[in-house]
């Protein structure tokens, strides 16, 4: 399926929270005592490690779906590609709607991810390599009643995505700062999205792994710029090959972006988890370098809110999460 308006507003974002009203889990903000007395700031944690499928995807596919039945284009089949979160999210969407779905994905898809995948009754086909994956679904969405929901590059999808930030401003005393790891993108520009209208004096802040470095890498050119090729980070979500036409001329407007090194990656995921009590992948906790950075550099007693995007992590990536102990002093400010 294709949109030819490609633009996202607020009120995409304030009518897919009424899709969702049912669906979808309103997550809960939770904060640790302690990193707030270490950093100075008062960090609001957005627990989408707790949504259902164990990561916020569910916000845009289930979006783009109910958008779907609103119009009465039911499809005879979804096809969708994803490394994981998304493609759990549509297969659990496409199975409470009672549409069949296939997932094309690569061969390297976490493990638990796949596993949950067709335990939500997908189909999944596995490629070599992401541009084969992305062209098989291509072919399948050109079949008639096929529709194609992409992870990312769809107004449908960013709305949906920004629910998240929606309601973490709606139950935050006060917000001065949005923190959002960056893949492709539909998360970090719908969270700007939301929080320019709901907070428009908080900044919306970014961030990416070092050796996935594509977002960074276009805003300093003004042009889309894309991953050579696979990447291995622990933040598997983020290593998206580019960003969108959608969602690129939103993330334009980000006030500032991080790119996060794989050690600082493993810090953060074991100082989340550990402060938390929660089961967070690397992806989620990445934004905490960017929080860091932000907190010795703003005045004590600010509020920033950190989407903790997902839940979902192998015992491989766990293991390489863990190699190190990071534990044994608090958390380094910068």
């Amino acid at each position: 399926m294709t949109d030819t308006n490609n633009t996202v507003t607020f009120d995409d974002i304030h009518q897919a929270s009424l899709r969702l009203i049912g669906k979808v889990n309103r997550t809960p903000l939770l904060e640790s005592a302690r990193l707030n007395q270490w950093l100075g700031q008062r960090i609001l944690f957005k627990t989408e490690c707790l949504q259902t499928t164990g990561a916020f995807k569910l916000r845009g596919a289930t979006n783009f779906i109910a958008s779907l039945q609103e119009q009465g284009n039911i499809p005879r089949h979804i096809v969708a590609n994803s490394s994981g979160n998304h493609a759990q999210a549509v297969a659990y969407a496409a199975s409470q709607a009672g549409i069949p779905v296939t997932i094309f994905s690569t061969e390297n898809i976490s493990e638990v991810k796949a596993a949950a995948t067709e335990d939500y009754g997908a189909e999944l086909r596995l490629y070599a390599t992401r541009p084969e994956a992305d062209e098989a679904v291509k072919q399948a969405a050109k079949q008639e009643g096929v529709v194609w929901i992409p992870p990312f590059n769809h107004p449908l999808i960013v709305a949906g995505q920004g629910t998240a930030t929606l309601e973490a401003i709606q139950d935050a005393d006060q917000v001065d700062a949005v923190f959002a790891p960056c893949g492709g993108g539909g998360l970090l520009s719908g969270s700007l999205l939301a929080t320019r209208q709901l907070a428009p004096h908080a900044k919306v802040i970014g961030a990416e792994p070092l050796v996935a470095n594509d977002a960074a890498r276009s805003l300093q050119s003004g042009v889309i710029e894309s991953l050579s090729g696979p990447v291995s980070t622990l933040a598997d979500g983020a290593a998206t090959p580019s960003v969108g036409d959608v969602t690129f001329p939103i993330l334009q407007q980000l006030d500032d972006f991080y790119e996060v090194n794989e050690q600082q990656i493993a810090y953060w995921t074991q100082w989340i988890q550990h402060l938390l009590k929660l089961h967070v992948e690397p992806t989620s906790a990445m934004s905490m370098a960017a929080v860091a950075a932000w907190a010795a550099n703003s005045p004590s007693g600010q509020t920033a809110v950190v989407i903790l995007s997902g839940g979902n992590i192998s015992k491989a990536t766990m293991a390489k999460v863990w190699d190190t102990d990071y534990l044994l002093q608090p958390p380094i400010i910068e």
